[in-house]
């Protein structure tokens, strides 16, 4: 069939269009084969492990971050360097604290979906500890102390408040491993919010002492997020792997 100059013209534009359309917006719907995980406080990359062999079991590549728990600006640009490493759409999931630094590093425009973990979920610029204190204050707060500059959890709290759904001595093991946190960590704040543009899943811990439930609850609610509810402590990412992994799965098949 025969175009005319103007027809011509017009399809001529519209490739030119897409093309420059932001890869964010190409990235969002579609399946995702990459999936990049970060900790939170009083862990490591290895926290992941039972939830990453189930998501390469599913044909995905998974790469956990070791988040270097120093600064945020520094946890961020940690997590953005793994992000660049990956090819096409990625999820990025975070647990716990790390909901902040995917809040922020979100944005990138190959992230096609967010995945929270019992995690933090503030808004650009919003103080969360401040948030925080509008819940009753979780347990293991009160057992959080410090050397110095470096803060950790007592064995106790972590036992109890932390890993509570977990047999004593895998929970020891993890105590044991656990990463120290620097005070400024805690005195940053996300400048974007990524899921006010992303598809976003939400994996709530009804039994956390970490981080209230109806904190969780209530963020999850405004980012207006998928959300499942497990009966896990703070720790659902190891006591609930499969669960976990099923929700990355669905936001790796670009459901929103």
């Amino acid at each position: 069939m025969m175009l005319d100059r103007r027809s011509f013209s017009g399809l001529m534009l519209a490739g030119a269009a897409a093309a420059l359309l932001p890869r964010a917006a190409r990235a969002q719907g579609q399946p995702a084969r990459n999936v990049v995980l970060v900790h939170g406080l009083f862990a490591d990359g290895s926290c992941w492990s039972e939830v990453i062999a189930r998501l390469q079991a599913a044909g995905l590549n998974a790469t956990a971050v070791q988040n270097p728990l120093t600064t945020l600006e520094e946890s961020v640009a940690a997590t953005r360097r793994v992000l660049a490493r990956q090819e096409g759409s990625t999820v990025l999931v975070g647990h716990s604290f790390a909901g902040m630094i995917v809040s922020e590093a979100g944005t990138d425009p190959n992230v096609s979906a967010l995945v929270y973990v019992a995690a933090r979920a503030p808004d650009a610029g919003e103080d969360y500890a401040a948030l925080a204190k509008t819940f009753p204050p979780p347990p293991a707060s009160a057992g959080i102390v410090f050397d110095g500059d470096e803060g950790r959890l007592t064995e106790a709290a972590f036992l109890r408040d932390f890993a509570g759904d977990l047999p004593q001595a895998r929970a020891k093991v993890l105590f044991a491993v656990q990463e120290p946190f620097r005070k400024a960590l805690l005195a940053g704040r996300t400048t974007q919010a990524a899921w006010r543009a992303k598809p976003s899943f939400y994996a709530v811990s009804a039994e956390d002492r970490t981080i209230d439930p109806d904190l969780q609850r209530f963020m999850a609610k405004r980012m207006n997020a998928r959300t499942i509810e497990l009966p896990a402590s703070h720790l659902s990412l190891i006591s609930h792997p499969q669960e976990i992994a099923g929700l990355i799965l669905e936001a790796a098949r670009g459901a929103a």
